[in-house]
């Protein structure tokens, strides 16, 4: 399948592969369908590409590649909503944003991440209830 995205251009997807959001990220719930698209290949980074909003992809990181320490639980309610039975089919990614003109600014959303269970393609962004993890994490210690 092929979608047409203002980041990107032309793009050819696995219809597979595509994200059906459950629960919607917050600013944008009227948009369910989302793909990850590759930043550049080895790239720690990749995009969170809307189906739906040719303009709208997120870049997303894993904390784990900048030596953030995070862990969260996920509540039974949501598990349950994703259909998520183990923690194998988890796909945990989380939100950069990167200002313009520096990107050494780029900080990382650690109190919102984004859910995916890999085995029903489910998503949802989950806001942690009693966490101390910040909006804007410094992605990059200086």
């Amino acid at each position: 399948m092929n979608i047409i995205t203002e980041k990107f251009g032309e793009i050819q997807i696995d219809e597979n592969l595509i994200f059906d959001f459950v629960e919607p990220i917050i600013g944008y719930d009227n948009l369910k369908k989302y793909v990850l698209v590759e930043h550049s290949e080895n790239s720690a980074f990749k995009w969170l590409q809307s189906i739906e909003d040719a303009s709208l992809a997120f870049p997303v990181t894993s904390p784990a590649y900048f030596d953030i320490d995070y862990q969260f639980e996920i509540p039974t309610d949501k598990a349950e909503k994703l259909g998520l039975n183990s923690v194998e089919s988890l796909i945990s990614l989380n939100i950069v944003t990167i200002p313009a003109g520096n990107p050494r600014k780029a900080t990382i959303n650690l109190l919102a991440p984004i859910i995916i269970n890999a085995a029903n393609k489910k998503g949802m962004q989950l806001i942690l209830s009693n966490s101390n993890y910040p909006v804007k994490e410094p992605l990059i210690k200086e």
